[in-house]
């Protein structure tokens, strides 16, 4: 009975894995195509890599999105990292409404975010005059970046010893100089995570994109939106294959960064075991 259920369940996770990216490997395949159907094989060709490399209205959507990404979440970890600092060392009664604020926009539907910010950047710009475009779409991109920071970091502060902080200053060091030589090296890894989290959601983003970046700045998934809105060119297919291939890459990194993480820290438990 018991060798029944295992071979169901690895049955229906095959299954799941195969419904979730053969559509993926289709992609892919289809990316090297030397024609333009979807269903038909042609034979391999790099022509619509070449071709997508050629768009420049596709490399400036992608120039975009690279730099509203990597800016945004080097604010957004700094920004969040403060924050979060900020918030374990506040009363409980202070911090748990806080966190509850800060949560809400990681539960809150993107169009809701989306719109509410183009209504604030409409009604800011009457005032200020200026229009949305780069600055409105990368204020976005920070403001929905800081919660996953704050999120990330967070519980690498709760595992950390407040007395080794204490320890540090009454030995001679400054708060500055005890946060930079204690503190930080300890939650750099939620720092880390952070930053890759809020640099991949910046780059998947559309809906708070399009909402928030006005009509003459664009980013890459709002020219894939334009482009399949008219018809769906295997450049699409070439695109997407290297997102995919870049976001899998990350992936890999920020799991080998953890299983290393988590071997030097048994190596030291059992140091310290032994002594």
């Amino acid at each position: 009975m018991t060798g029944k259920v295992r071979l169901q369940g690895k049955l229906y996770t095959a299954l799941i894995l195969l419904f979730l990216y053969a559509p993926i490997f289709v992609m892919i395949t289809f990316s090297f195509n030397a024609s333009k159907s979807h269903t038909v094989w042609a034979g391999v060709t790099l022509d619509w890599y070449r071709e997508l490399f050629s768009d420049k209205l596709i490399l400036k959507a992608f120039y975009t999105t690279i730099a509203v990404s990597v800016i945004s979440a080097a604010f957004a970890t700094l920004v969040g990292t403060c924050a979060a600092v900020g918030l374990s060392n506040m009363r409980r009664r202070w911090r748990t409404p806080l966190l509850f604020v800060n949560n809400i926009p990681l539960i809150n539907a993107d169009i809701i975010t989306g719109i509410a910010m183009c209504l604030l950047f409409v009604f800011l710009g009457g005032f200020l005059k200026f229009k949305r475009g780069f600055g409105t779409l990368l204020v976005a991109h920070i403001t929905f970046n800081i919660p996953y920071v704050i999120l990330s970091v967070m519980p690498k502060l709760r595992q950390l010893d407040d007395n080794l902080v204490d320890a540090a200053m009454d030995l001679g060091c400054t708060w500055q100089r005890a946060f930079r030589k204690v503190m930080l090296p300890e939650i750099m890894p939620g720092i880390v995570n952070g930053a890759l989290i809020a640099f991949t959601m910046s780059i998947d983003d559309f809906v708070i994109s399009y909402f928030t970046a006005g009509s003459k700045t664009q980013t890459l998934s709002m020219a894939v939106y334009a482009m399949t809105r008219k018809r769906i060119s295997p450049e699409i297919n070439a695109l997407s294959t290297i997102l995919f291939v870049s976001v899998l890459i990350l992936l890999l990194i920020i799991n080998i960064r953890e299983i290393r993480q988590e071997e030097k820290q048994k190596k030291l438990l059992k140091i310290g075991g032994k002594i």
